[in-house]
């Protein structure tokens, strides 16, 4: 079920989270045992370290540039771009520049 998000209205994603000097903001729109959606912002410079993910892990760039690292190898997504991090492999996300992504999880 989705929280934290109108219904039955047109809305910008990206719009929906707002960037925040010197940190990583987040708004979850689905948590549940088959999977999570959150949306993201980046200031640039900050990061999420290397972990991994119990699901595949796919995000969606909807602002910006981001650069996730996964297994070892650097991927640099701008906006509209998709990359799909298989479960339990290593990854991490960084601000290339400030950005903002969409991130669903399926478990």
């Amino acid at each position: 079920m989705y929280k934290n998000i109108e219904k039955q209205t047109a809305l910008e994603l990206r719009e929906q989270v707002d960037y925040q000097a010197g940190q990583i903001i987040s708004r979850t729109l689905v948590q549940n045992e088959l999977m999570s959606m959150t949306l993201f912002a980046f200031e640039k410079g900050e990061e999420i370290s290397t972990h991994a993910a119990g699901g595949d892990a796919m995000v969606t760039v909807l602002e910006g540039t981001g650069r996730f690292t996964v297994g070892g190898q650097e991927f640099l997504l701008h906006e509209g771009q998709t990359l799909i991090m298989p479960k339990d492999i290593p990854h991490a996300v960084y601000g290339q520049e400030r950005f903002k992504m969409l991130l669903t999880v399926s478990f």
